[in-house]
C-alpha cells in the first residue's frame, strides 16, 4: 500500500508544486486547505478545511490515518494589521500539535512550515529559537514554531523548515512581481549596491522537503532547516539572466542617490494613498544582503536537481502558458 500524506495548505504555491511531485513518486495525497487548488488537476486531492476549526480538523485527520504530514497552511502575506491577523499560523498550528500529541495515529514524521522571517533580513540566528520578527506575519511564525517546541515531546518525528525567497511556476506576489517588473523594462538597480540572497527555485525546494520528510529520524527530527538554493543570487545579476533568456536589453543602472530621491518620493505619495513602484522599504530590500544558513539542508539533500538557469527558463515557459506575459522564450 502506498504511503499516505496529509497536506495543509495545499493549494498554495509550494503546496501545488509539492503535490505534483507526491503524484509522480506515487504517493495517496490529501490536501487540507480552505482554498480550492489554482490547478484544476488537483481538485480530486482537496478537502476544505480551515485549520482554526478543531473538531472538523480533528476528525479529517483521523479518519485519513496519513503516515506523513507536511504542514504548509498560513497566511503569508505581510498586509495584516495585527497579530490576530494571522491566527491560521498560530492557532492552526496549535491545533495540529494537539491533535498529533492527543491520539494513535502512527505517524512517521510531520514537516512545521515556518519563515525566514522569523528573523529580519540580514539577521542570521545564533540557535533555533534566537528570533527576530519585524512583521506581525514573522512574528506569528515565531509564536508557531514555540508552539511547536512547547509540544515537542508529545509529537511524532517532526521537522521545521523555514522556506527563504522561494520562487518558481505558480508564484504569486512579491516574486512574480520582479519577473513582471524585469520583463516590463522597469527594473533599474543601483550601481554596485544590489544585494546577494538566499532564494530557492520551488521543484529544488520540494526535493528538500521529501528529503528531510523521509530522511533518517536521529538526523532530522526536531531540526530546523533553511530551504533554499545554493549559491545565493545577486539580485542584478539575476534580472540580467531573466533579460537575456526572454531575448530583451539589458536592465537599467542608476545612481543610488537617485534611487533615494524616488523612493522617499514613494513613501509621501504612499502617506496620501497613492501607489509609486519605489519606496525607501523596496529600496533597502533591493540593497540588504540576506544569505541564509543552508549547510544542513545541503548536507542531508545533496545537489539541488534543477539549475538556477534551467528554473528561470521553465517560470518563464509557465509565464507565458498562463498568458502572464508575452515575448518571453
Amino acid at each position: 500500500m502506498n504511503s499516505k500524506v496529509l497536506v495543509t495548505g495545499g493549494s498554495g504555491f509550494i503546496g501545488i508544486n509539492l503535490i505534483d511531485c507526491l503524484i509522480k513518486n506515487s504517493y495517496t495525497v490529501l490536501n487540507l486547505d480552505i482554498q480550492p487548488p489554482k490547478n484544476k488537476n488537483h481538485l480530486e486531492f482537496w478537502h476544505k478545511a480551515d485549520l482554526v476549526d478543531y473538531s472538523a480538523i480533528e476528525k479529517i485527520v483521523l479518519d485519513f490515518n496519513p503516515d506523513y504530514i507536511v504542514h504548509l497552511a498560513a497566511r503569508t502575506d505581510l498586509s495584516g494589521k495585527n497579530l490576530t491577523d494571522y491566527n491560521a499560523n498560530t492557532t492552526g498550528t496549535e491545533n495540529l500539535c494537539k491533535i498529533l500529541s492527543g491520539n494513535t495515529l502512527n505517524i512517521k514524521k510531520i514537516i512545521f512550515t515556518s519563515s525566514m522571517l522569523v528573523c529580519k533580513a540580514g539577521y542570521i540566528p545564533k540557535t533555533y529559537t534566537d528570533f527576530c520578527p519585524t512583521t506581525f506575519y514573522g512574528e506569528s511564525k515565531t509564536i508557531a514554531e514555540e508552539i511547536i517546541w512547547n509540544f515537542s515531546e508529545k509529537l511524532p518525528p517532526w521537522s521545521i523548515i523555514r522556506p527563504t525567497s522561494i520562487w518558481g511556476p505558480w508564484f504569486q506576489t512579491p516574486y512574480i512581481d520582479f519577473f513582471h517588473i524585469v520583463l516590463s523594462g522597469r527594473f533599474i538597480f543601483p550601481k554596485s549596491k544590489a544585494c546577494t540572497k538566499t532564494y530557492g527555485y520551488v521543484e529544488n525546494s520540494c526535493h528538500q522537503i521529501l528529503k528531510i520528510l523521509l530522511g533518517d529520524i536521529p538526523i532530522t527530527n526536531r531540526e530546523v532547516f533553511y530551504i533554499g538554493d545554493e549559491p545565493p543570487i545577486n539580485i542584478e545579476e539575476w534580472a540580467q539572466e531573466i533579460r537575456l533568456l526572454s531575448k530583451l536589453k539589458k536592465n537599467r543602472q542608476v545612481p543610488f542617490i537617485i534611487l533615494k530621491l524616488l523612493a522617499l518620493t514613494g513613501d509621501l505619495l504612499n502617506l496620501v494613498k497613492i501607489n509609486f513602484p519605489m519606496t525607501s522599504f523596496r529600496l533597502k530590500n533591493m540593497t540588504t544582503d540576506n544569505i541564509l544558513p543552508l549547510t544542513n539542508t545541503v548536507k542531508l539533500c545533496g545537489t539541488m536537481p534543477i539549475s538556477r538557469n534551467e528554473g528561470t527558463i521553465r517560470t518563464l515557459k509557465w509565464m507565458k502558458s498562463r498568458s502572464a506575459i508575452s515575448n518571453t522564450i
